[in-house]
């Protein structure tokens, strides 16, 4: 099986060089930059559990061209979601005489739609990447947090399976991939508190005041999910309409309960926190913004979720942006909702 990564960032890198480490042909599209950087230095991935290991220059497929991807027979897109359409009219211009199986790795729920909406003739499944993978040093990715991918079943699933599991990593299918997707956005939800906070993720969800955000951002958007009929998927050892409860416990308790639940590298940190500190565009538009929009459908509001949409822009926007305090944060989103509430 031949496969090709679209958009060699840090989860293409990852996916794609676990992969690699074990003898499959893998084609990585990449940016010039990370091109360069990837012929001079290789890659090296590790993970929380002490897994260390480098993948020399020479022993990776690399290309600039999307033309390169035409002969596969399966590849994982897996740009940011700001570039999806960019992507889908890209490969319709190059897999007209081959339909290879193509597999959204990215964030939100909007992205699969958006592909299969002008990749008409081809095969598209959504995928799902439970773990956080951050880039400590160019060329080197780091697993950070456990759990399992999970890939919408299809008729050749076992071709995959085996693929992963000799890689190393768990995955599983799924045959309602909205439910998966939509709790992998609840857990997400936290990526723009971790952004705000400047903090590894461990050291911020040690803080109660940050916790009882994310509470209220899940309570929000599980209210929406109850009123469109969504049930999002179990993907930790809680379900997830019981997470916010467990998040605002004090520090002691939920410590205890939540040793199972997290997992977490004590460096590892939220893409959207690396986005920021790099002055790039984030992905809140397809984390938060996914529960603004549903809420825009239900003809209901979302203030709390809404306000963090607004408060990363805003630090997109600020070059010499600081950290928000736990008290700070907490006190804009009740602020939010107050307002929300007089209206």
């Amino acid at each position: 099986m031949k496969i090709g990564i679209y958009g060699a960032g840090v989860i293409g890198c990852y996916l794609g060089g676990r992969l690699a480490s074990v003898g499959f042909e893998v084609t990585f599209l990449c940016r010039p930059r990370m091109f360069e950087l990837l012929q001079q230095r290789g890659m090296t991935l590790s993970d929380y559990r002490g897994a260390d290991q480098h993948i020399s220059a020479s022993a990776l497929k690399l290309t600039t061209s999307p033309q390169d991807l035409s002969s596969l027979d399966m590849i994982f897109i897996c740009v940011k979601s700001a570039a999806t359409e960019t992507v889908a009219h890209e490969l319709k211009r190059r897999l007209d005489a081959r339909r290879p199986i193509l597999i959204s790795f990215q964030n939100g729920v909007s992205n699969v739609p958006l592909l299969r909406s002008i990749l008409t003739e081809h095969s598209i499944l959504e995928g799902m990447v439970p773990f956080n993978v951050s880039s400590p040093q160019q060329g080197h990715f780091h697993q950070g947090t456990d759990g399992a991918l999970v890939v919408k079943s299809f008729e050749r699933q076992f071709e995959l399976q085996r693929a992963f599991e000799d890689a190393g990593l768990e995955i599983q299918f799924s045959a309602d991939m909205l439910s998966i997707q939509w709790a992998k956005v609840l857990l997400n939800l936290n990526n723009p508190i971790n952004a705000l906070s400047g903090l590894p993720l461990k050291q911020q969800l040690s803080i109660r005041a940050y916790r009882q955000c994310l509470a209220m951002a899940q309570t929000e958007a599980l209210g929406l999910l109850q009123a469109a009929d969504i049930q999002p998927a179990k993907l930790t050892i809680l379900p997830a309409s019981l997470i916010p409860h467990v998040l605002t416990l004090p520090n002691l308790l939920f410590k205890a309960l939540s040793r199972k639940m997290l997992k977490i590298d004590p460096l590892a940190r939220s893409s959207m926190q690396d986005d920021l500190s790099k002055g790039l565009t984030t992905e809140i538009d397809w984390i938060n913004g996914e529960v603004v929009r549903l809420a825009d459908r239900l003809g209901r509001a979302a203030p709390i979720n809404t306000c963090l949409v607004r408060l990363i822009k805003q630090a997109e926007q600020n070059t010499s942006y600081q950290p928000m305090g736990a008290d700070e944060l907490k006190a804009a989103l009740s602020h939010c909702l107050s307002i929300h509430a007089k209206e």
